[in-house]
């Protein structure tokens, strides 16, 4: 028994060894806040770690935790708790380290964008964020929402249109998004 309990702890390490870099830009973008984006990973992967064996055994657990995740923002988000991407005095704030292939790290006005992304509403924001940046299909990102296909069409034509009538952002948009 001892060995299986081991077993799966070094899968689920490994998982998250593999995963982290990922589930926190997707949590940042969502959230807005580092900190907030930290929390959000771990409260996710506490819940993972709990189900592990059901969501090990999933045909998809990196999709798995995913949807973990949304709901736990949604959560956060109905408890009408503050999200900001841009806070107004950000001195002490560390700021997120992205990684080589992200493209919004390739936006020549990184913070334009981010302060723009935290104007959607949060539905538009993370259909935007899972189908642009997280680069899922629209079955995938229906599936971490928990809504339907057309929803997500719907959330994210109307979040981009948001982001491309906001002067400056319209080539970022273009260029980095589907067309």
């Amino acid at each position: 028994m001892g060995d299986r309990k081991q077993a799966r702890d070094e899968e689920f390490q490994s998982f998250v060894i593999g995963r982290w870099p990922r589930l926190m830009r997707t949590a940042f973008l969502l959230t807005g806040e580092q900190h907030a984006a930290e929390d959000l990973v771990q409260s996710t992967l506490e819940q993972a770690y709990v189900a592990w064996r059901r969501v090990g055994s999933a045909d998809d657990p990196e999709a798995y935790v995913r949807r973990v995740m949304i709901n736990a923002h949604a959560r956060r988000h109905r408890r009408r708790l503050r999200e900001f991407l841009a806070p107004k005095d950000d001195s002490g704030l560390v700021r997120e380290i992205a990684d080589t292939g992200d493209r919004i790290a390739q936006a020549e006005d990184r913070s334009a964008l981010l302060k723009a992304l935290a104007e959607l509403p949060p539905r538009q924001r993370e259909a935007v964020v899972l189908r642009y940046w997280e680069d899922l299909t629209e079955t995938q990102t229906a599936e971490a929402m928990g809504c339907s296909v057309g929803s997500v069409k719907s959330n994210a034509a109307k979040g981009i249109a948001k982001l491309r009538a906001i002067p400056g952002l319209a080539d970022m948009v273009t260029q980095g998004g589907r067309k």
